[in-house]
């Protein structure tokens, strides 16, 4: 829209019409601007409202279902570790389909990218992490109650803050302290109390390894998200929603493999069709609830992916906050597992450190806009400060 000013006119009527032009054209722009943005802020809203969804209950069913298979029969720690990661084509289609509305990166744009040997380094040492994390993790849910493995599990924010201290300069303010603090007595307490969680299903020694798995995984997806950060900032330098979704697919793609060759080499694959026959709920339900978990696994990190770039990582991490204490709340409903006066207090301590966590990283999210708002220019060209990631969609 081009408006050209006349600073010295001769005619008068010149003068009216091009006022009269002018008039029109701000008043179709004040229309235009009025009603384009609340279709766009509704559509948007629907989006994220989907992907909460994602999160929320694909967090909670696929920890539910993983204790499903070993509770009716399942015994296969790597086919247990195996349906976390098998379902990661599904990433592709989300990515193809996200892609179809927005325009295609230009060759400029292809040259921001990392060479291929940096690529596959980054996807190989990520997805050999993830690998390990899976895998801890579903040993740890085959030998604890869920309610005490996922209460654990929630550790990973602290670990997660430990590590990017280390790796982002993430700075240790005092609502990062009372976080690490809470998080870590409130998993403590779940450790020290072995003898009120121990079952005649388990063991000592496997409950105790249980223990040590969760929280070697839990360590591990901390690592892990800090190194991704870190890998985005300093390695690709591309954030984009294409980068990022790439990123996650080909490490799962990896991950994948690496737990293929653990499943036969350990010789566990032979026993898995006696597993099926054996099943407790039948042969076709065996088949549906690894399919399921497969599928809730991935659904979920679309979700999560999704909110990072429908609003922030600070408002993701949030919504995967308050999904954790959904899931020892609906195993005492399905499982019955026990609620004890320990397990309930370490339940609060954890809410009460995921709120200090999160409300932290909401005051450095705003402080970052603040510094970065400026009344001339694109503020999506500014650079990212030391510590922070800027993530936008292509």
């Amino acid at each position: 829209m081009e408006i050209t000013q006349v600073i010295y006119v001769n005619d008068h009527n010149n003068i009216e019409a091009n006022l009269t032009g002018q008039e029109e054209m701000n008043t179709t722009m004040e229309i235009e601007s009025s009603s384009v943005p609340q279709s766009k802020n509704y559509k948007k809203w629907l989006r994220i409202s989907i992907y909460v969804f994602f999160v929320l209950a694909c967090q909670a069913l696929s920890t539910i279902l993983g204790r499903v298979y070993y509770e009716n029969g399942g015994k296969s720690t790597w086919m247990g570790t195996l349906v976390q990661l098998i379902g990661f084509p599904v990433l592709f289609l989300f990515r193809f389909f996200s892609q179809i509305k927005n325009p295609k990166p230009t060759e400029a744009d292809f040259r921001k990218f990392s060479s291929f040997t940096i690529l596959g380094s980054v996807y190989i040492v990520t997805g050999l992490l993830v690998s390990a994390n899976s895998y801890m993790s579903s040993v740890g849910l085959l030998y604890l109650p869920v309610s005490t493995f996922s209460l654990i599990l929630a550790s990973q924010l602290a670990f997660t803050a430990f590590f990017s201290y280390f790796l982002n300069s993430q700075k240790f303010t005092p609502f990062i302290v009372n976080s690490l603090f809470l998080l870590t007595i409130s998993s403590a307490l779940l450790v020290v109390n072995t003898d009120s969680e121990n079952t005649a299903k388990v063991s000592r020694v496997k409950y105790v390894i249980g223990i040590i798995c969760t929280i070697g995984a839990s360590a591990g997806i901390g690592l892990l998200l800090s190194l991704v950060q870190l890998i985005l900032r300093k390695v690709l330098k591309k954030q984009t929603f294409s980068t990022v979704t790439d990123l996650v697919a080909y490490q799962s793609l990896v991950a994948s493999c690496v737990v293929l060759i653990g499943l036969f080499a350990s010789g566990e694959w032979k026993t898995l069709t006696s597993e099926m026959e054996n099943y407790k709920l039948g042969k076709v339900p065996y088949v549906m609830t690894l399919a399921s978990i497969a599928i809730s696994w991935q659904v979920y990190t679309i979700g999560v992916v999704g909110l990072i770039f429908e609003s922030s990582s600070v408002f993701s991490n949030s919504i995967t906050a308050v999904g954790l204490p959904i899931v020892p709340v609906v195993a005492v409903i399905v499982f019955h597992d026990k609620m004890n006066a320990s397990k309930i207090f370490s339940i609060i301590l954890a809410i009460w450190g995921f709120i200090s966590f999160v409300y932290q990283h909401y005051l450095d999210e705003k402080k970052l806009k603040t510094s970065h708002t400026s009344p001339v220019g694109d503020p999506h060209l500014l650079p990212a400060e030391e510590g922070h990631t800027n993530i936008h969609s292509v």
